[in-house]
């Protein structure tokens, strides 16, 4: 049950602080160090500091190097569809010099981060798990939280002028702010492979076939993470998880893969995520935002979450920095400052939603239409170049103009339709001219849903 006092008592109580955090993940742990080297007084809340386990949220790219944590090289995609291969690397910049990405275990990740808080001047961090959130019921504003320690009987009030919900795909306070629910079209099945041979070392594997999309890539010397795509979990009837993944997956893997994966089936261990979409909505919460996948998530096919999460960490700290806004209790300050935040993150956040989503589209096509879009996007990236450079260069964040975006995307689609006539006899050509129009509308059908999304407020 929502606390009710007065807004002038948070600066009279000792659990008082400029910024309360809930959830030390990634853009939790980013955001309390930025506000904290600002001089804000911060605070961390976290329900369980001990390592996490998670199968996403394990490829930062292009990214800097992280030290300390076994941490990959990666310098691009291996996209395989029905055994073609097509590499597919970072586009290199005007001194020819390539970036690089990093990928490694999610959980020693946060880890770091987490240190790397604690060590900023100003932020505390506190084990506890947030209960609610502490409003004013006349005014509306958030005034901070309600939290309960593991093991004590008694509740604890922390104040804040601003509350920052960073709780994750799952969070609770998430309905305190938007009545938007997340869209979940499918779940990724993870497995950690052991001393796996992958086709292309060094690069995220993309694997195309007569099923989903399945992902590989390394996460240390010894480990190599598969997430397989699942839009429908199968039932004890079907045969359960284990059954899918050896006898409808497996077959479909590169043969060098293949003994490593069959190997991590007998760990008989198959965590799961739910792959979702949501769109991002204009912070208008008086005293609490939220960000981070509380707030945005697309499909983490394209691993854009991390590029997201850090870019909007340091578009938030900025546009509410001290110079910006001297007192975070000044609401209405903060709330235009937000309102430009959600606008101005568009130009990145826009084309990495988008991309994730029209790219999953294709690759776990499900009809004649979009299989012939996923052909046709493979036969695209075939013929390399700026074929090659513009999407992989926007999926990385590097790019960032929707406008690329568009022209690479139907680019595609007026490819595929060609590579659907030349594939065909010309006897067939009048049957294929009328299926070139349902694939462009297919086309259309993917994309402009998830541009709309993006230019609603």
């Amino acid at each position: 049950m929502s606390a009710t006092v007065g807004l002038r008592a948070r600066a009279q109580r000792k659990n008082s602080y400029d910024v309360v955090i809930v959830g030390a993940g990634i853009l939790g742990c980013a955001l309390a160090a930025a506000f904290g080297k600002q001089g804000r007084h911060v605070l961390l809340l976290e329900r369980d500091l001990s390592e996490p386990d998670r199968i996403v949220g394990e490829l930062l790219q292009p990214g800097d190097c992280l030290e300390g944590i076994d941490a990959i090289k990666v310098f691009g995609y291996e996209c395989i569809y029905h055994g073609e291969r097509v590499t597919i690397g970072y586009p290199k910049d005007s001194d020819g010099k390539a970036p690089e990405g990093r990928s490694f275990h999610h959980g020693k990740f946060i880890m770091k981060l987490r240190e790397a808080a604690r060590k900023t001047p100003n932020v505390t961090i506190v084990e506890t798990t947030v209960r609610d959130v502490i409003k004013n019921e006349a005014t509306a504003q958030i005034l901070g939280v309600v939290c309960k320690q593991k093991g004590s009987e008694f509740e604890e009030h922390y104040f804040a002028a601003l509350t920052v919900s960073a709780d994750g795909y799952a969070s609770n306070f998430r309905k305190k702010c938007i009545n938007k629910k997340p869209q979940v079209r499918s779940n990724f099945v993870g497995l950690e492979l052991i001393d796996a041979v992958l086709p292309a070392p060094g690069h995220g594997h993309v694997i195309m076939g007569n099923n989903p999309p399945v992902l590989i890539y390394q996460i240390g010397t010894h480990e190599t993470r598969a997430l397989v795509d699942m839009p429908k979990m199968p039932s004890a009837a079907e045969g359960g998880v284990k059954s899918h993944l050896m006898n409808v997956v497996l077959p479909d893997l590169p043969l060098c893969v293949q003994p490593s994966f069959r190997k991590a089936l007998e760990a008989d261990r198959f965590p799961s995520m739910p792959n979702s979409f949501l769109p991002a909505s204009t912070n208008k919460t008086p005293g609490m935002i939220l960000l981070g996948d509380a707030m945005n998530m697309r499909h983490p096919l394209t691993g854009g979450g991390m590029t997201v999460a850090f870019n909007d960490v340091v578009l938030v700290t900025a546009l509410l920095s001290p110079e910006n806004v001297p007192d975070l209790e000044d609401t209405e300050a903060v709330l235009r400052q937000m309102s430009r935040f959600h606008w101005d993150r568009k130009g990145l956040t826009s084309v990495i939603n988008i991309l994730a989503q029209a790219l999953y589209s294709l690759f776990a096509a499900n009809d004649d239409r979009l299989r012939t879009l996923q052909k046709g996007c493979f036969k695209y990236f075939q013929m390399g170049g700026q074929c090659v450079d513009g999407p992989v260069g926007l999926l990385a964040g590097i790019i960032r103009q929707p406008m690329v975006l568009f022209y690479h995307f139907f680019a595609v689609a007026f490819y595929s339709i060609y590579v659907m006539f030349v594939s065909r006899s010309p006897t067939k050509w009048l049957f294929t001219f009328v299926d070139s129009f349902a694939v462009f509308y297919k086309a259309c059908v993917v994309l402009f849903p998830y541009i709309y999304s993006e230019v609603k407020s």
